[in-house]
């Protein structure tokens, strides 16, 4: 049993920075791979970023590459995503997934992921 807390949500403009925070608390275990999902008003879930914990690699989405970063501070068990040049599109709630499988972290695939956040609105107006 453990809990994925995701904190960082909020509304900007376009162009627009913000940064989500994911701590995982799972110990003694630890993630695999963690990895950031969105679903946008009345659309699917979909796959933004994930990091494979014990390389620090990264994947992304092809729509967001370029504008978000993700990233880890292995000490305190967080993984972080930045977000800039945020646009309208971007509009979600965010969900950080832990538990993923180190050798399937880049295909950014929700079932292969074992415990959720109950998630963080992002809104993106212009």
């Amino acid at each position: 049993q453990g809990e994925v807390l995701e904190s960082g949500g909020g509304s900007v403009q376009t162009g627009g920075s913000l940064r989500l925070s994911c701590r995982v608390s799972i110990s003694p275990y630890k993630s695999a791979c963690t990895g950031w999902f969105r679903r946008p008003p009345g659309k699917e879930l979909e796959g933004v970023a994930a990091i494979r914990t014990d390389i620090g690699r990264p994947h992304y989405a092809d729509s967001v590459k370029g504008r978000f970063t993700i990233s880890q501070d292995t000490a305190n068990n967080t993984v972080y995503l930045q977000m800039a040049s945020l646009e309208p599109e971007d509009t979600a709630m965010y969900y950080c997934a832990a538990l993923g499988s180190a050798f399937r972290c880049g295909p950014l695939e929700e079932g292969t992921f074992g415990l959720w956040g109950q998630g963080t609105q992002v809104t993106v107006s212009s």
